[in-house]
C-alpha cells in the first residue's frame, strides 16, 4: 500500500501536480492532497514525473532470431530486462523461427511473467501461414487461452509463405470472430518486411472481404520512406498501424508523426512498440544474410526521451506507449493513471530519467535499484 505524494502526473494528460493512493494492485484515489494513513508506506515523490508504465505490444519474449543458424537464436528474456526498460505490459509473439520455437513455449512465457510481476499476454502464429498453433485452431486459441488475445503473420518479406490477399483476409476473418466470441482484441499483427509490395497485400485483403479495416494491423511501417506513406493512408482510413521504436531507415519516428499530424492522420491510429529480443538482419540483394543482432527492450523508453528531444510534448507522444496501445488491444485496465485501473507507474526524475517503476501495484524498481529478479537471475 503507497501513496506517492506531490508528482507532476501525466496520465498520458498532464493532471498537474497530484497525490496517487494505491492499494490492492490497483490506483484507488487521485486527488491533490491525500491525508497520510498509517498503514501506507509514503513516498515523496516531488520534483519528479509520473507516466503509466509502457505497454509494449511487440516483443520475443523466448527469443527470436534463428536466420543464420542455430547461434544465431536470440536468449530468452528476463523480468529485470522489462523494469530497467519501463515495461509494465508485454504481448509475446513468434518471427521467423516457429520450428525450434513453439507456440506452447511462448505461452508457458507469459505465464511465467505474469507470475514474476508484470502483466504479459501473447500472439497465436508466426511468420508463416498456415499459423503455428496449440490447438490446431486460430480460434481455439484465442477463446480457450487467456494469455492469447490476437493473431501474429508476415507480409512482404522473403521469410514470410507468400500469403496472398484471400489468405491474408481469411486469417483476419478468423481471428475476428474468435475475438468477438471471447471479448478479446482480436487482431492480427502483421510484420512488415522490406519488399516490393508495401501495403499491397493488406490493403487487397481488405478490400475483397468484409474485415473492419483495424483487424490488420501492420508493424514496422517505418522500415523505409514508400512503405510509411502507405501506412500513414491506411492509418487515414481508419486502420492502426505500428511504429519500431529502434529500425534502421530513411525516416526519423519524430519525421512519421509530424507527417501524420500534417496529413490529418489521428495520433489515436499509431502506436509504438520495441520489438524487443527479436532480431534484426542486413541481407544483400540475393536474399544472402550479411549481419544480425537483437533489439532491446529498452527502445521504447529510449525513443520517448528521443521524441521529446526532438521538440515533442511529454503529453503528446506518450499515448503511443501507453493508452493508445490499451484501447486498441482492449486492456481497459491500462495504458491510464486514472481510479480503478492497475497501478502501472513509472517515475522519472526532472531530467526523464527513470528511477522506479510498480507494476500491479508493487514496487520493482525504486529509486534506481532493481528490487525483483526472475527467478535464475541472481
Amino acid at each position: 500500500m503507497i501513496i506517492i505524494k506531490s508528482s507532476s502526473v501525466y496520465s498520458p494528460k498532464n493532471l498537474g501536480i497530484k497525490d496517487i493512493l494505491i492499494a490492492g494492485g490497483e490506483i484507488l484515489k487521485i486527488d491533490d492532497n491525500i491525508s497520510n494513513i498509517d498503514e501506507f508506506e509514503i513516498y515523496d515523490a516531488k520534483d519528479k514525473i509520473v507516466i503509466p508504465g509502457f505497454i509494449d505490444q511487440h516483443v520475443h519474449i523466448t527469443g527470436g532470431g534463428g536466420e543464420g543458424g542455430f547461434t544465431t537464436r536470440v536468449p530468452e528474456s528476463n523480468l529485470s530486462d522489462y523494469i530497467k526498460g519501463g515495461i509494465t505490459t508485454a504481448i509475446g509473439l513468434m518471427g521467423t523461427d516457429s520450428v525450434t520455437r513453439s507456440m506452447e513455449n511462448l505461452v508457458a512465457k507469459a505465464k511465467s511473467l505474469n507470475e514474476e510481476g508484470i502483466t504479459v499476454y501473447a500472439l497465436t502464429g508466426a511468420y508463416e501461414y498456415p499459423s503455428p498453433t496449440i490447438t490446431d485452431s486460430i480460434k481455439k486459441d484465442l477463446v480457450f487461452i487467456d494469455e492469447i488475445i490476437g493473431a501474429k503473420i508476415s507480409a512482404n518479406d522473403h521469410r514470410d509463405s507468400a500469403i496472398t490477399a484471400e489468405e491474408l483476409a481469411r486469417l483476419g476473418a478468423e481471428v475476428r470472430v474468435a475475438g468477438m466470441i471471447s471479448g478479446k482484441s482480436g487482431h492480427v499483427v502483421v510484420h512488415m518486411g522490406n519488399g516490393q509490395f508495401d501495403m499491397k497485400q493488406i490493403n487487397d485483403a481488405i478490400d475483397i472481404s468484409n474485415l473492419p479495416i483495424t483487424i490488420l494491423r501492420p508493424t514496422h511501417i517505418n522500415r523505409k520512406r514508400s512503405l510509411c506513406l502507405e501506412a500513414l493512408e491506411y492509418a487515414k482510413r481508419g486502420g492502426f498501424i505500428d511504429i519500431s521504436a529502434d529500425i534502421p531507415s530513411e525516416i526519423s519516428n519524430g519525421e512519421i508523426i509530424e507527417m501524420a499530424i500534417e496529413n490529418g492522420v489521428d495520433l489515436k491510429q499509431i502506436t509504438m512498440s520495441s520489438d524487443g529480443f527479436g532480431s534484426w538482419s542486413k541481407y544483400d540483394e540475393h536474399g544472402n544474410l550479411l549481419k544480425i543482432g537483437y533489439t532491446e527492450i529498452d527502445k521504447m523508453y529510449l525513443e520517448l526521451i528521443n521524441l521529446i528531444s526532438s521538440g515533442f510534448a511529454l503529453e503528446q507522444v506518450l499515448p503511443l506507449f501507453t493508452s493508445n496501445v490499451a484501447d486498441q488491444l482492449k486492456l481497459s485496465r491500462k495504458g491510464c493513471i486514472e481510479e480503478n485501473r492497475d497501478a502501472d507507474l513509472l517515475i522519472l526524475d526532472s531530467n526523464l530519467n527513470l528511477e522506479s517503476v510498480i507494476a500491479k501495484g508493487k514496487w520493482l524498481m525504486k529509486n534506481g535499484e532493481i528490487l525483483k529478479y526472475g527467478a535464475y537471475e541472481k
